[in-house]
């Protein structure tokens, strides 16, 4: 049994590892950056943004799926012994699917549009874009998460 709860809290505490990586990729994003995009001139928006892009794209084609199946797998050995973990454990896995498809829906066609835009191309709808602060769902959806996952420790 000793055993079982060490794995477990290794899964536990691997899950909310990857969580803590992937909310450091949207904060880390938005805290120095996107609140000050408008300010840089289109050039730069377009050489940040594609900077941004080829960055993040791969490491969270990684982090994402790998933090889910952590989190749903922690979560399933939970649904029998700790009806409060695997509340919050659900919670959390709801949250960063929800994220996921913010990301896949929303983010990643503005991203892949970026991609193709030079400063003589830049389209008229640049600046709502630019304006439009589209990462805050995103980073205050994945604050919680590895709250939600956390929370049990504390309890």
């Amino acid at each position: 049994m000793e055993s079982r709860q060490s794995s477990n809290s290794f899964l536990n505490g691997a899950a909310l590892f990857l969580l803590m990586l992937i909310t450091g990729v949207f904060w880390g994003t938005w805290f120095t950056l996107t609140r000050s995009l408008s300010e840089f001139p289109p050039s730069e928006f377009i050489h940040i943004g594609k900077a941004i892009i080829a960055n993040v794209a791969t490491p969270m084609k990684i982090l994402m799926p790998a933090g889910i199946l952590l989190v749903a797998f922690s979560v399933w050995l939970k649904r029998k012994n700790d009806q409060a973990r695997f509340f919050f454990g659900v919670l959390s896995l709801i949250l960063i699917v929800a994220v996921l498809l913010i990301t896949l829906f929303v983010l990643v066609p503005i991203d892949n549009d970026i991609k193709t835009w030079t400063e003589s191309t830049i389209p008229k709808y640049f600046e709502s874009i630019r304006a439009n602060g589209n990462h805050i769902t995103p980073c205050a959806l994945s604050y919680l998460w590895p709250a939600l996952q956390a929370f049990p420790l504390f309890h």
